[in-house]
């Protein structure tokens, strides 16, 4: 019988990924549908894609973490959970480099530059996209395909799903595995990570210079484009918050066992942790026109449903 306290973090695991799911679906659904009535797509709308699909397969890999560590053993065989493993940082990684470029790319298109580098990449951004999400899956495989030669001894089961702890490799294999998979975390993160650091730098550095150029000018009409650096702002920052926060709780969880006996920090990680791909499915939904759009129209399609159903039940 599970804790009361994981039973809770679970069920709000369970909300948050069905949030997600819709959130993440919505997000791909309207891009694609979009895509095949006007024969033609934007760079944004196809990182969207990529970054919604990626969200997804994470959030599936979040429940089978759930899943294996609580209910049964599948995952303990030693090549299932390497694959697990090595699927669960492709995604991950992924998914942080794809979320990235996002930003990178709505950051570029607003800021004003005078740099040569800098405006090289401004100018050229649109045409990069494609040869930066290849080199994304490339760069998450790097790190993550090592996973599948680790050895995980402890507690993990014989192909004939007999599991017995390996009290002798608890010190040494057990410290060994977990620390390589930490490395292999933490590289995979580290240089979005600083992408989105400067490029949020980039953003408020913009946002300090035109803010200063137009104070003449602000009791006569009001910038638009202050509302649109403001907007990128607090998107990336919402993102970096959520996402540093299910960075750590993710190492949590990978420091911990279904043997772990601190309940109340296992139930909080996974909260933290199913939060970042569901909350900022909504956030993407939020910032964006397009999406919004398509939103506010699936609402009130909806809505006129539930009326005519309530009218026919009536009648």
């Amino acid at each position: 019988m599970l804790p009361p306290v994981l039973i809770i973090s679970i069920s709000i695991v369970a909300i948050e990924v069905v949030i997600g799911v819709i959130g993440n679906g919505f997000i791909t659904a309207v891009n694609i549908i979009n895509w095949i009535k006007s024969k033609k797509i934007s760079s944004a709308d196809v990182i969207l894609i990529f970054l919604s699909t990626s969200r997804l397969i994470l959030q599936v890999t979040i429940l089978m973490h759930i899943h294996s560590l609580y209910f049964v053993d599948v995952l303990k065989l030693a090549s299932l959970y390497k694959a697990f493993g090595a699927i669960w940082m492709f995604v991950n990684h992924a998914s942080l480099w794809f979320s990235t470029w996002l930003f990178v790319l709505y950051s570029v298109k607003i800021i004003n530059v005078t740099q040569w580098l800098l405006l090289q990449i401004k100018l050229r951004i649109t045409g990069m996209v494609p040869w930066l999400l290849l080199g994304s899956l490339v760069i998450s495989s790097v790190t993550s395909l090592p996973l599948l030669w680790t050895t995980p001894s402890t507690y993990l089961c014989s192909s004939t799903g007999n599991c017995r702890e390996n009290s002798t490799a608890h010190i040494t294999d057990w410290d060994s595995s977990h620390l390589y998979l930490l490395l292999l975390y933490f590289v995979g993160c580290f240089f979005p990570l600083i992408l989105s650091v400067v490029t949020s730098a980039l953003l408020i550095t913009s946002l300090c210079k035109h803010t200063k150029n137009m104070q003449s000018y602000v009791d006569t009409f009001k910038d638009p484009l202050i509302d649109v650096h403001l907007t990128a702002i607090k998107s990336i920052i919402s993102f970096l918050i959520l996402y540093l926060s299910s960075f750590v709780a993710q190492i949590l969880l990978i420091l911990s066992t279904s043997r772990s006996k601190d309940d109340v920090k296992v139930a909080v990680s996974l909260v933290v942790a199913g939060a970042y791909p569901s909350i900022h499915s909504i956030i993407l939904v939020l910032v964006n026109s397009k999406l919004k759009s398509a939103f506010r129209m699936l609402c009130q399609h909806l809505k006129c449903h539930w009326e005519n159903m309530t009218l026919c039940l009536i009648a």
